[in-house]
């Protein structure tokens, strides 16, 4: 099997895996979010902690914790990174996976005003309709929903300065991700013990597979973001750029018809707004792209969650 297509296969999959989260997270209930992503954090670094060992990449974690720029930015990742886990678990166990869907729909066009702002980047005419229209489908949605679109909004926002902050420092998925999560590993074990002191955990009065599918959490946050490694390794960043999609458009699927959310008319309006603003984003993309015979689209493209 050649490269790209191991690395199209490996996009596709890390994708999938991301867009059935809405179907694993209600699984972990009756944790709540806060207990939820706080095993997520403890058991993805022990998986991360086996994994470094196997491949023998424990140096480049001692190198970047040797890096105080690193670790500052790394430390504001991690924050982020927590901030948007929380927001994704409420809202999928909350009733609210239509609007968790818009929140990556809309990443890109966030993730490019953020190139605008903190690198002081120059938008191309097209790429300012783009952010222009996706602004129109914001304010139909919340007419639609009688309040802004938070949870979206704060995906986005949060998942597009995680990728600023991954821009400003290169380290490798798995190093950076056991830092990342090291840095929030003492108020998460603190949380659980909290909450288990409390009475309101869930990891020891649910019963043996319960626990397993909160140990489950570390395997499902580091397997796609390792099968996203490889394929941004393998293929163009035009392609990856494409594939994300892939992810809202199966968590719009699953909330309508899985979890039966409404969908009333505006509120699809608004959301069709939004794929003509993408559509606008990602033909100037890869139209640029090819006339400047480079690889494009998100250079700003963060490792999912």
């Amino acid at each position: 099997m050649d490269e790209r297509r191991i690395g199209v296969i490996s996009g596709i999959s890390a994708y999938a895996l991301w867009g059935v989260f809405p179907l694993y997270f209600p699984l972990l209930e009756p944790a709540g979010g806060v207990e939820i992503v706080a095993h997520r954090v403890l058991w993805s670094l022990v998986f991360i902690a086996l994994l470094l060992t196997a491949v023998r990449r424990w140096r480049l974690v001692r190198a970047t914790l040797a890096d105080r720029r690193a670790l500052l930015v790394l430390a504001g990742a991690a924050a982020l990174i927590a901030v948007n886990w929380l927001v994704f678990v409420y809202g999928v166990n909350s009733g609210h996976v239509v609007e968790t869907s818009l929140g990556y729909f809309i990443n890109p066009l966030v993730s490019v005003l953020l190139g605008v702002v903190v690198f002081a980047e120059r938008l191309r005419p097209l790429q300012w309709t783009a952010v222009g229209i996706a602004a129109v489908a914001v304010g139909v949605l919340t007419v639609d929903y009688g309040r802004p679109p938070w949870i979206a909004l704060t995906l986005a926002a949060t998942f597009g300065l995680y990728g600023v902050m991954k821009k400003l420092v290169r380290v490798e998925a798995a190093p950076g991700l056991f830092v990342e999560t090291a840095i929030v590993a003492l108020p998460a074990a603190v949380a659980i013990g909290v909450l288990q002191g409390s009475g309101d955990g869930t990891a020891t009065s649910e019963g043996v597979g319960h626990f397993l599918l909160l140990m489950s959490s570390g395997v499902a946050t580091a397997i796609p973001l390792l099968l996203f490694a490889a394929a941004t390794r393998r293929i163009p960043l035009s392609t990856v750029g494409l594939l994300q999609y892939l992810t809202p458009l199966m968590q719009l699927a699953i909330g309508v018809f899985v979890r039966h959310e409404p969908m009333p008319p505006a509120r699809l309006a608004g959301f069709v707004i939004v794929w003509v603003a993408l559509g606008v984003f990602t033909v100037d993309s890869l139209r640029t792209a090819r006339a400047a015979g480079r690889r494009p689209v998100a250079e700003t493209l963060p490792e999912p969650v």
